[in-house]
């Protein structure tokens, strides 16, 4: 019942935005008699001209009865509450809205509260019923005011067209500040943390044990938030990721677009791409379950000491997981190579091989780079793999075959408990997402100049 309202207001303002697109395409061309080429613009720009002038009024309303709308639930649902006088309103209204869509907690709710709750949606409903009608309302009334300027002489695509821009403009400036954002919380919980921690100790201390010490004899009161060994581990499953993923996704990619017929690669592509499908905790039961114990078995078999967790086998199994990303993207990049250089290449002799090696691969390699970098950001956040598979252990350690930890797993250690916000153990999880955002930043500036430094010779 809850979502029938929205669904009913959605479809209602669906249809009221297309019978005022082709209202407003149909009344500019009988404006001149369907003489199309007497019109300023294409039809269509009118119906859209028509259809913006009830959206951004409805957009309005939508936007402010967002803000009202709770308000007004709220001291409907209040007034309800006068025969409870054993909680507040306050802690009877949080109730309510608790058992709202919580079909297992409404099956032990009293009599008294499964009426609230009925009451609290009749509520809801009422209010998507006045909000489609105000939007519908002002809608209409937008379209009247818009249906008066339109004419032959108007300049309607120049108005559509700016709009759009602003629109642009609009969510680009959004994006931006989300990232600002993004980054301002990072940094005042990280300098909130770096107030109660060393920055020194943090960047380069080789411990990492994050709980705040009771006494100072007690082990760890020292050089416990050392995030060396976090940072390695990162550095080391990412690693074997990549050199799993680059070359065969890299490879597949080349292979698919350049040498596979049509029919192979509309079979191999699809069966590729599937894996970008697979949930990540499957991959973890995989990698926990099969190639973990695998990779012990041969390991002990010619005599080498092999975690039950390794970062081996979470590496392995991330590198198969982010094929897909290189291989698909690489390939549409390089099917994007004008066939033109192709051509030229062969007409001065050079080889399929050579062609693929020394024109289509260069010319492809901003979109190349571009893959790996997200295929590299793919493995940086991955959590679920390395849990089941690596292990939470913080480890200083090169070796791939003892267990290890990553940024993304203690970030979500840290952030899960009972542990107070305040505490230096819940401020070092910001403080590792702001190194790990800076590290990152890092590898796409070099990634960048490494573009910008081989794609000179295609401009």
């Amino acid at each position: 019942m809850g979502n029938s309202g929205f669904i009913i207001s959605s479809v209602v303002i669906l249809l009221v935005v297309s019978c005022a697109y082709n209202y407003g395409r149909k009344y500019a061309l009988g404006s001149v008699n369907y003489k199309r080429e007497e019109l300023h613009s294409l039809p269509g720009y009118y119906g859209i001209y028509l259809a913006l002038w009830f959206i951004f009024p409805a957009l309005l309303i939508y936007i402010l009865w967002q803000i009202v709308e709770p308000i007004l639930v709220d001291q409907a649902m209040k007034a309800q509450f006068s025969v409870y006088q054993d909680l507040s309103a306050a802690a009877l209204l949080e109730q309510v809205k608790n058992l709202v869509g919580n079909k297992f907690a409404l099956k032990s709710a009293t009599p008294e509260q499964i009426e609230l709750v009925n009451r609290y949606l009749e509520l809801k409903e009422i209010g998507y019923a006045i909000l489609s009608a105000l939007i519908s309302v002002c809608g209409v009334i937008g379209l009247i005011i818009a249906r008066r300027s339109i004419s032959s002489k108007m300049r309607a695509r120049q108005f559509v067209e700016k709009t759009i821009t602003y629109l642009l403009i609009f969510c680009s400036i959004i994006a931006i500040l989300t990232t600002i954002g993004i980054v301002l919380s990072l940094l005042f919980e990280a300098i909130r943390f770096f107030n109660q921690v060393s920055i020194t100790e943090f960047l380069f201390g080789l411990h990492w044990s994050p709980q705040t010490a009771l006494r100072s004899d007690q082990v760890g009161a020292s050089g416990t938030f050392g995030a060396v060994p976090i940072f390695t581990g990162t550095l080391l499953v990412t690693a074997i990721a990549m050199i799993v993923s680059i070359p065969i996704g890299l490879l597949s990619a080349i292979f698919m677009a350049e040498y596979a017929t049509p029919r192979f690669r509309g079979w191999v592509k699809p069966a590729l791409e599937i894996l970008a499908g697979i949930p990540t905790v499957v991959y973890g039961f995989f990698a926990a379950l099969t190639v973990a114990p695998v990779i012990r078995g041969f390991g002990e078999s010619i005599g080498l000491d092999v975690a039950s967790e390794s970062a081996l086998a979470a590496g392995l199994v991330m590198g198969v997981m982010i094929i897909p990303f290189i291989s698909s993207l690489s390939d549409d990049v390089i099917n994007a190579v004008p066939q033109s250089l192709r051509d030229g290449s062969y007409a001065v002799g050079a080889t399929k091989s050579e062609t693929v090696r020394q024109i289509v691969i260069p010319a492809a390699l901003p979109g190349i780079v571009g893959s790996i970098l997200l295929a590299v950001s793919r493995a940086i956040g991955e959590t679920m793999i390395v849990v089941m598979a690596a292990g939470l252990a913080a480890n200083l350690t090169a070796n791939p075959l003892e267990a290890v930890t990553t940024v993304t797993v203690q970030i979500v250690t840290l952030l899960v408990g009972d542990q107070e916000f305040d505490s230096a153990k819940t401020l070092a999880a910001f403080a590792l997402g702001l190194v790990l955002f800076v590290i990152t930043l890092i590898l796409n500036i070099i990634a960048l100049k490494v573009v910008r430094k081989y794609r000179e010779q295609y401009d």
